[in-house]
C-alpha cells in the first residue's frame, strides 16, 4: 500500500493579531484546510511522481493539454483573461500582507483579503501567497494557473490573476481569486461563521452546485479532470450561497482513452479519499464521486468526515452513520440537530442518504456519474420545494385585519386559496388527533412543519 499523505489543517501562526482584525481566528481554518499539503511516494521507481525534483514549466507535465488558442510561456498561457500582477501591487492591495487581513494559513502559504484594480473597476479578492521554498508549492501554483486560466464555469472559483516576480529573495508566487464572502461549506457546518445553521434546502442547492462543478470537470470538457481533493473546505460560498469548487493544485488529467485509471502518488485528505485510490494509487473520476458521498453525509449530519474530538465510536463519520441509515426508526439520530425548528422533509434527507450510499459503493464502477448525481439532486430539490410551506410575507398580504381579530373570514384571493388549503389540512389533522382539538385553527398561520 502506498503511503497516504494527507492534509492536517494545522495552523502555524507567529506574532500577534491587531485588535481591529477583520477575520476571526476560527474562520481562517477553512482557507488553511484548502491549502492542501501533498507529498510524493517514491516506493515505485518505475512511476514518475508529479512532485519529482526534475521538473519543467511545460503544462503537459502537470496533466493539462495545451489549448490550441493559447500560447504557453513559462507554464502560463499568455493569451487569457488573467491579470498579471506585480508583487508590489499585491503588497499594496493587502496592506503589506497585514495579519489583520489574514483569512487562511496552511502548508503552502497564507491567504489574505485584498482590493485590486480589475479590468474595469476595483474588486475584492483573496490573495494566496505561496512559500518561497518548496517545489510542491510551485507545482500546485502552476496547476491552478494552467487550469483556472483557461476555463470558466459558474461552479468553479474564478482566478482573477497571478504574480510570478523573481527577485533576490527568490520567486514570489501568488494567486488572486475572486473573494467568496460566505467562506467555505465546512465553516458553516461546524458553526464557525453563523449561529444559525444552513437551512436544508440551502444545503441541497450547495450539493447540486458542487455536483455540477464536478460534472463539468469529469464530463463536459475536451479532457477529463479529476479533482482529487474534493471536501467541504474546498467548497466556497458566494454572497448568494452559490457554491464553487476551489483549490485545483492537486487536480490531475483523467486516463487516456482506452485506459481505466491513472497511476499516481496518493495525495488528498483523510476521510475523503476513495479506498481503492488509497490502497493502489489508481485514480479515476469515481474517486471524486466517493468524496462527494462523504460530503453529502457531512451535509446531513453537520459533522466532519473525521473528528478526533468526538467519542471513539463517533470519530469516523461513515462508520458512525452506518447502523442508523438502514433503520428508518433510528435515522433521525444522524440528522444535524441544528436543523430542529427549521422546515425539512425527513424523506428528502433519506433520499440524500440513499444517494450518498450510491456514491460510496465499494466497486468504483457501481458509483454513479456526476451528471447522474446532478439529476438526482435536482429531483430531490424539486420535491422538497413543492412540499415546503409558502413564505408568509407573500401569501398573507391579502389577509385583512378583521381576520386577525377573528371578526370574520377573509375573502380568499388566488394566493389566499393556498393559505386556506393549509388551514383545512390542519383541520383534517385535528380530526385524527384528539390532542389537537383545543387548538384554535382560525388563528393558525402556515409555518414550519416537520414531516416525520
Amino acid at each position: 500500500m502506498k503511503c497516504f499523505h494527507f492534509t492536517n489543517g494545522g495552523d502555524k501562526r507567529g506574532g500577534e493579531e491587531g485588535e481591529n482584525s477583520v477575520v476571526s481566528r476560527a474562520s481562517r481554518h477553512s482557507w488553511a484546510r484548502s491549502l492542501s499539503v501533498a507529498s510524493s511516494s517514491a516506493s515505485d521507481p518505475t512511476r514518475r511522481s508529479e512532485f519529482d525534483s526534475d521538473w519543467s514549466f511545460s503544462p503537459e507535465r502537470f496533466g493539462f493539454p495545451k489549448p490550441p488558442s493559447r500560447r504557453w510561456t513559462g507554464g502560463v498561457a499568455e493569451e487569457n483573461d488573467l491579470k498579471v500582477f506585480t508583487y508590489g501591487e499585491l503588497k499594496l492591495a493587502t496592506r503589506g500582507f497585514s495579519r489583520a487581513l489574514l483569512i487562511g494559513e496552511g502548508g503552502f502559504g497564507c491567504v489574505y483579503r485584498g482590493v485590486v484594480d480589475g479590468f474595469d473597476s476595483k474588486i475584492n479578492v483573496a490573495v494566496k501567497q505561496l512559500n518561497r521554498q518548496g517545489l510542491q508549492g510551485h507545482k500546485e501554483w502552476i496547476n491552478e494557473v494552467s487550469f483556472l486560466g483557461v476555463v470558466n464555469h459558474p461552479n468553479l472559483v474564478k482566478l482573477v490573476g497571478y504574480c510570478a516576480d523573481d527577485d533576490e529573495r527568490g520567486m514570489q508566487r501568488l494567486l488572486v481569486y475572486e473573494l467568496m464572502c460566505n467562506k467555505s461549506l465546512e465553516d458553516h457546518l461546524v458553526g464557525r461563521v453563523m449561529s444559525v445553521s444552513l437551512p436544508w434546502i440551502t444545503r441541497l442547492k450547495i450539493a447540486q452546485d458542487a455536483a455540477q462543478g464536478l460534472a463539468y470537470l469529469h464530463e463536459q470538457m475536451d479532457f477529463q479532470l479529476i479533482f482529487r481533493d474534493f471536501k467541504s473546505s474546498n467548497i466556497l460560498l458566494d454572497e448568494r450561497f452559490s457554491a464553487k469548487l476551489s483549490d485545483f493544485g492537486l487536480a490531475r488529467q483523467g486516463p487516456p482513452e482506452g485506459l481505466g485509471h491513472v497511476s499516481t502518488s496518493v495525495v488528498g485528505t483523510v476521510g475523503y479519499a476513495a479506498p481503492e485510490y488509497v490502497q493502489t494509487g489508481k485514480l479515476t473520476a469515481k474517486s471524486d464521486v466517493w468524496s462527494f458521498g462523504v460530503v453529502l453525509y457531512e451535509l446531513i449530519t453537520g459533522r466532519r468526515a473525521v473528528d478526533r474530538n468526538r467519542p471513539r465510536g463517533e470519530q469516523k463519520l461513515l462508520e458512525w452513520v452506518k447502523p442508523y441509515v438502514s433503520d428508518s426508526k433510528k435515522f433521525h439520530v444522524i440528522v444535524d440537530p441544528r436543523l430542529q425548528g427549521q422546515y425539512y422533509c425527513i424523506k428528502s434527507v433519506q433520499r440524500v442518504a440513499a444517494l450518498a450510499n450510491k456514491c460510496l459503493m465499494k466497486q468504483p464502477k457501481s458509483r454513479p456519474r456526476m451528471s447522474q448525481v446532478v439529476s438526482l439532486l435536482g429531483s430531490i430539490i424539486d420535491e422538497e420545494t413543492e412540499n415546503a410551506p409558502a413564505p408568509l410575507g407573500d401569501e398573507t398580504e391579502e389577509i385583512t385585519e378583521a381576520e386577525v381579530s377573528g371578526e370574520s373570514e377573509p375573502e380568499m384571493t388566488k394566493q389566499g386559496s393556498h393559505y386556506l388549503k393549509k388551514v383545512l389540512d390542519l383541520r383534517d389533522k385535528m380530526s385524527l388527533n384528539k390532542s389537537l382539538s383545543k387548538l384554535d385553527w382560525r388563528n393558525w398561520t402556515p409555518g414550519l412543519v416537520r414531516t416525520w
